[in-house]
């Protein structure tokens, strides 16, 4: 039974011989390096079929939140890369598309975005460059290792460093850096969001917008570096500042 390519934390984001195969080439060679797809994620349990029907055969069962690479929609269903190269097809509905590229071994903004259109935004698209290479990186309360463990600040911080961007540590600081967005229709790839905890009555989580309601972020839900979406009701009540 074909099954879903394997993701994985950096250097690397998708492990696997179809990838893989790639690693070492000159640098002439990765320009032409052929795009796989687009990065998505499920955003519930289903099935992938052999062909856009739920009558046909069952390729795979996917788990709330995989990531996959994301080919054509074809109307209800759209097509997904297995591990074998075959074209598995999930619900429509039950897949977000993030505004990413797969190529071999890593992911790049897709044109057109809004990660490519100004100075400013293409310092952020190198934020989010580095972020995806790190999905999978355990989360550590207090870390700063994007490859051992880090934690949600110490995540946003070390990636805007990788830009020349200075950052305070804790998510509280962070927040009051940066030009504020006030309007969630405002926000841009590469925005830092911020949110509330409850328990210590001051802000105390952080992530990176991506693009299509969905951030990047180090947290506990996740045991780590991962994706999530905006629109779910828990970070939604949560969110109470985001920066620029």
């Amino acid at each position: 039974m074909p099954k879903l390519v394997n993701f994985a934390k950096s250097p690397a984001l998708i492990a696997g011989t179809i990838l893989f195969a790639l690693a070492g080439l000159s640098s002439s060679a990765q320009a032409q390096q052929k795009v796989l797809g687009r990065l998505g994620q499920s955003t519930s349990a289903t099935n992938i079929y052999s062909s856009p029907s739920s009558r046909s055969r069952v390729y795979y069962k996917v788990k709330a939140y995989e990531y996959l690479i994301v080919r054509t929609g074809t109307g209800s269903y759209t097509r997904v890369v297995m591990e074998n190269g075959k074209y598995g097809y999930i619900s429509t509905s039950k897949v977000a598309t993030l505004p990413y590229n797969v190529i071999s071994g890593k992911t790049q903004p897709a044109r057109g975005t809004a990660t490519s259109r100004s100075a400013g935004s293409t310092s952020r698209s190198s934020v989010l460059n580095y972020a995806v290479e790190y999905i999978g990186t355990p989360y550590k309360w207090g870390g700063n290792d994007l490859e051992r463990g880090i934690d949600c600040s110490g995540f946003v911080q070390q990636l805007f460093g990788k830009i020349g961007v200075d950052l305070p540590r804790t998510a509280a600081e962070q927040a009051l850096v940066g030009k504020p967005i006030t309007r969630l229709e405002d926000l841009q790839a590469g925005d830092r969001l911020y949110f509330w905890d409850k328990k210590r009555g001051k802000i105390g989580h952080t992530g990176i917008y991506m693009g299509n309601y969905f951030f990047i972020h180090s947290s506990t839900n996740n045991k780590g570096v991962a994706t999530d979406d905006l629109r779910n009701p828990h970070w939604r009540a949560m969110l109470v500042a985001a920066r620029r």
